[in-house]
């Protein structure tokens, strides 16, 4: 008995052989983790395409993006070019699908160059309240404390401004362009996106992998860019989709009332401005822009509803 095997003495024990290689019992859970995740993004864009609403502002995003990029080869004419001949204050026809306006100006060539100019200042505005909303409510919130009183002391300040008075008056000051239309819009506007992340990092920063990676000597720049925006992300794409189409709003009321963009430079806005003195003779000239103007607001709701309901269906129910 002295010499069985110490199996048959204790059976309910497993005995692990000296031999065995633990990165092969580690790989499988790695593996299975990624696996996951792959599995929960492919869940997301299956209740994404299933959202048709979602999948037709998409498509026309998509329209309008590809108008924008290739806005010099869609149009045969430029934006501030009279066509040949007579055509002044044309209706839409064959040759011209949205008519010409007063001076003999293709329409649908300066809609075509105003879906580049909204685009530009949609996602332009958008990345720098990303930049300014995500530093200041990354630090705020995982570091809290003072910090965090200083901070939201100063977001509250900006959100007091009535963010178009603001844009006017940087733009009166400053003169219009692209990228001072882009500042103003934005300088007011990245508020919601800093309480938004600051409330996400307040909820995550006092989980257990938070705290192992803090005990573990992580610093807090590679905590938050490594752990805490990552899971950030779902809202943060939701009120992004949602915030483009309020800067391309915002860039045609300021370019209708004159400071925006200049002419002969196209705009929806100003497009607008311009054919509102024909709204009896020709309305064409300003329902086509404010129909383009709607449409694109409309479509990046769809997809901004559609995403939140397919990266948080748990929120949705």
């Amino acid at each position: 008995m002295a010499t069985s095997d110490r199996s048959e003495l204790q059976p309910g024990i497993p005995i692990m052989p000296a031999t065995a290689d633990t990165e092969s019992i580690a790989l499988p859970l790695v593996e299975e983790q990624r696996v996951k995740q792959s599995s929960l993004l492919k869940d997301a864009l299956y209740r994404l395409f299933r959202n048709k609403l979602a999948v037709l502002g998409l498509a026309f995003i998509l329209l309008i993006l590809f108008c924008a990029v290739f806005a010099n080869i869609i149009s045969p004419y430029g934006f501030a070019e009279k066509v040949p001949g007579e055509f002044y204050r044309t209706r839409p026809n064959y040759w011209f699908p949205f008519g010409t306006d007063n001076v003999g100006r293709d329409v649908f060539t300066r809609i075509v160059f105003g879906a580049r100019t909204s685009m530009i200042v949609g996602f332009g505005s958008v990345a720098l309240q990303l930049v300014i909303g995500i530093f200041i409510g990354s630090v705020a919130g995982y570091f809290a404390g003072n910090m965090d009183t200083g901070l939201m002391r100063i977001t509250d300040l900006f959100n007091t401004l009535p963010p178009l008075l603001i844009a006017i008056i940087l733009l009166a000051a400053f003169g219009p362009s692209i990228f001072n239309i882009v500042f103003a819009i934005s300088i007011t506007s990245w508020v919601t996106i800093a309480r938004l992340t600051r409330g996400q990092m307040l909820s995550l920063r006092e989980l257990d992998y938070i705290k192992a990676a803090r005990t573990a000597g992580a610093g807090g720049t590679y905590i938050i860019v490594r752990h805490l925006l990552p899971n950030t992300l779902t809202p943060l794409i939701v009120s992004t989709t949602f915030a483009i189409p309020t800067a391309i709003f915002a860039e045609a009321f300021l370019s209708f009332i004159g400071i925006g963009i200049r002419p002969p430079n196209p705009s929806w806005g100003d497009m607008v401005a311009e054919g509102q003195q024909f709204l009896r003779s020709d309305p064409h000239l300003a329902i086509i822009p404010i129909i383009c103007v709607m449409l694109t607001m409309l479509a990046f709701v769809m997809l901004g509803y559609g995403l939140r309901d397919a990266l948080d269906p748990k929120g949705n129910n």
